[in-house]
């Protein structure tokens, strides 16, 4: 039963944030024997849904039905999701250097990776694991009701503090 109402939860999406954050673009390039340069520029509005799941299928226990002991041996890493969405402002193109495909996506590749950095650097994963140790809490709770043991890293969880405090 315990191991059923671990498997059932999936992946758990523990943290949901937005980022809003505004990029400029240029590209020049220089023609006719660089005597005329040919510009073209925009202005991007980046709105990211950022979210942190954890895919508990991939969370490791082991259960010692003999001491009633259920032993979580490993919590899968978090992933970190990013759902860019893009909006394009004062665009101005020359007519020798346009606007292409190719631009947009080179665009898209590396305000992604920015943004990337941005929450890698906020505390966004820290907030994700403690969310994750509350919802392992109705683990704990479980196991307590059923007169189980629960046990991570060797350490047998006694009281909810204890859960709150593993990292």
């Amino acid at each position: 039963m315990i191991q059923q109402q671990i498997q059932q939860v999936g992946k758990l999406i523990v943290t949901e944030s937005y980022y809003s954050q505004v990029f400029t673009y240029k590209n020049s390039q220089k023609l006719f024997l660089n005597l005329v340069s040919a510009d073209k520029k925009a202005l991007i509005v980046a709105n990211t849904k950022a979210t942190v799941e954890y895919d508990l299928r991939k969370l490791q226990t082991k259960i010692d039905e003999k001491s009633k002991t259920l032993i979580i041996l490993s919590i899968p890493e978090p992933v970190i999701n990013i759902y860019p969405e893009f909006e394009y402002y004062d665009v101005t193109q020359d007519y020798l250097n346009q606007f292409e495909g190719k631009d947009y996506n080179k665009i898209k590749t590396s305000i992604t990776a920015q943004v990337r950095k941005t929450i890698e650097a906020s505390d966004l994963k820290k907030d994700a694991r403690e969310r994750l140790f509350n919802e392992l809490l109705n683990v704990y709770i479980l196991t307590k009701s059923m007169g189980w043991t629960l046990q991570y890293n060797e350490m047998v969880i006694d009281n909810e503090d204890q859960l709150r405090s593993m990292k």
